[in-house]
């Protein structure tokens, strides 16, 4: 299963500037996704990650990876009834997280997410954040499904 960037965006809480996927290429819903980011020099964050050297920030790798792993969540839930949620977010913690090799403008990033367990309202997922088959980010990442309203009772 393959997914265009304008049904990612639908599954996804996201939006410009923090939209972190182009594309699905490859969805087991329930296991696994693949996804691409195109890196361009043109992203915000290079003015100032870093003056002289632009690097992709690993947070914002991170990120990606997230993206990837709610895809697949939602997609998953979507293919068994359900639909997405409107007025609900994920929210992560990112476990074990290496950085290997930086990403540039220019690079195409590839973001696997894996389903470890999934339970009530979140789950556990691995992913690995790849360039030309080197890895970039590795993480092991744990999230829950939140309601915005409850967040905003939070404040």
């Amino acid at each position: 299963m393959t997914l265009d960037f304008e049904e990612v965006r639908r599954l996804l809480p996201q939006s410009y500037p923090m939209l972190m996927i182009d594309k699905v290429t490859e969805l087991e819903p329930g296991v696994r996704v693949v996804g691409h980011k195109a890196v361009s020099g043109n992203e915000g964050f290079f003015q100032g990650h870093f003056p002289g050297m632009a690097i992709m920030p690993a947070a914002l790798v991170l990120e990606a990876l997230a993206q990837a792993t709610i895809v697949l969540v939602r997609k998953t839930g979507e293919l068994k009834g359900g639909a997405p949620e409107p007025g609900v977010v994920y929210l992560f913690g990112s476990v074990h997280a290496k950085m290997q090799r930086p990403v540039f403008p220019g690079d195409l990033l590839r973001l696997e997410s894996k389903i470890v367990k999934l339970y009530g309202d979140g789950g556990a997922a691995e992913g690995v954040a790849s360039v030309d088959g080197q890895s970039c980010v590795t993480a092991e990442m744990f999230f829950s499904k939140v309601k915005i309203a409850d967040l905003k009772a939070r404040r």
